[in-house]
């Protein structure tokens, strides 16, 4: 006879054997009946509510032995762990839990009662995560003395060595030869070091929440990679240069001091270098965000296509963004519209007139955004858009009234 909960599950059970597992009161180990109640809780609309409050109350010793097993189910434990649900004699397990990842840990911490932020404080397990530490300060619950002391276990994540993984940040600056940058590209990752970290911080805290829903989300760029050149392949899909055959070589009678020269070494292979976008491909969502802020030219070209938009934002806020990037990422079809939309609120970006511009100009730029920026610009550039084809109707007939307007009062003048 199988388990009862692949029985709640396939809907076998009557009634009256459905209320009794609502109350917890089916003869089935204790960790199979905590199953069951998630799975009425989460599932069931008619015994859901019942499920509820029997978990609410359920044996405590029962349910922090639940919590704190790696191997207890999944759904149980993102039950147990979302702010909705949480009980705080359950937080200690569940905190020191490998199963529970860091993502709802910073998803806790963001809106942490004092109760909570003291439990999560004697953790040690977040004593060493970062993210969590970043999101904690960003809680505004946290008082002064609770804030040095989180601080003061965020300067010490950030000196073990063990926290670049545990904390799943790019790797250590100080990189191999084999995963180093040209020369020609000598805008590296490393340079953005100057005060990156203080931006790198702050944007983790202010965006926590954004990165704990965004969390296992891998790199998949807008329009896909076929738009991104050969460059930008895996080394594996790049076909290699046929190699010409040798030339017949000319018989000539080897004198013996010929024969006598040795013949030189061979080269070692040059080391296949990582590019750009197997590094990114590798990175998790806080590792493309520290990128994105710290990363070269290069690096946050492709990033801006991040299809997760926390990520794809953090390069807007990177120190060594040039002009001239916002330029070609206003005029981008293949960026989320929400990059569009977060170049004007930047009054650097406003006051550069080809941004403005290319925004009018971009088809995927937002209809009000575009409506409203077209004041900007001039007469030239409103007749151009009047013709643009790929622009809304709507957009090219504004540009057209707006267009005679101009020069009818240039006329007049």
């Amino acid at each position: 006879m199988g388990r009862m909960i692949d029985q709640i599950r396939a809907s076998k059970l009557p009634s009256n054997m459905m209320q009794f597992a609502a109350r917890g009161a089916l003869q089935v180990p204790p960790a199979e009946n905590i199953e069951i109640l998630v799975y009425l809780a989460r599932h069931n609309p008619v015994f859901g509510g019942l499920a509820r409050m029997t978990l609410a109350g359920w044996d405590q010793n029962a349910s922090v032995a639940a919590a704190a097993d790696p191997l207890t189910p999944r759904e149980v434990l993102d039950y147990f762990i979302s702010p909705d649900n949480l009980r705080p004699p359950l937080l200690p397990a569940l905190l020191e839990n490998p199963s529970i990842s860091e993502g709802q840990l910073i998803k806790i911490a963001i809106g942490a009662s004092k109760e909570l932020i003291e439990i999560m404080l004697k953790s040690s397990r977040v004593q060493s995560l970062s993210g969590v530490l970043e999101a904690l300060l960003a809680n505004p619950y946290l008082e002064k003395e609770k804030a040095a002391e989180v601080r003061t276990f965020l300067s010490g994540a950030r000196d073990v060595s063990s926290f670049a993984n545990s904390a799943s940040f790019i790797e250590p600056q100080t990189q191999s030869a084999e995963m180093a940058e040209p020369a020609a590209n000598s805008e590296s990752s490393a340079e953005g070091d100057e005060g990156g970290d203080e931006v790198v911080s702050a944007y983790f805290a202010e965006h926590a929440t954004d990165i704990a829903e965004e969390w296992g989300k891998p790199f998949q760029a807008i329009g896909g990679i076929e738009l991104l050149g050969a460059n930008y392949l895996p080394t594996s899909e790049v076909a290699d240069e046929p190699v010409p055959a040798p030339a017949t070589p000319v018989t000539v009678a080897e004198t013996p001091a010929a024969a006598a020269r040795p013949t030189p070494p061979k080269k070692a292979a040059a080391p296949v270098r990582e590019n750009a976008l197997q590094k990114i491909n590798r990175l998790d969502v806080k590792g493309r965000i520290q990128l994105a802020l710290k990363g070269n030219k290069e690096e946050r070209s492709l990033l801006i296509r991040d299809g997760t938009k926390v990520v794809a934002l953090a390069v807007l806020e990177a120190p060594k963004l040039s002009d001239g990037e916002v330029e070609k990422f206003a005029s981008q079809k293949n960026v989320l519209e929400a990059v569009l939309r977060q170049i004007p609120l930047k009054r650097r970006f406003m006051k550069n007139y080809k941004v403005v511009r290319n925004l009018v100009g971009n088809p995927r730029t937002p209809l009000d955004l575009g409506l409203g920026l077209m004041k900007h610009l001039l007469s030239a550039d409103l007749k151009n858009i009047s013709g643009n084809k790929e622009v809304s109707e709507t957009v090219r007939k504004l540009a057209m009234k707006m267009y005679k307007q101009k020069e009818d009062q240039a006329k007049k003048k």
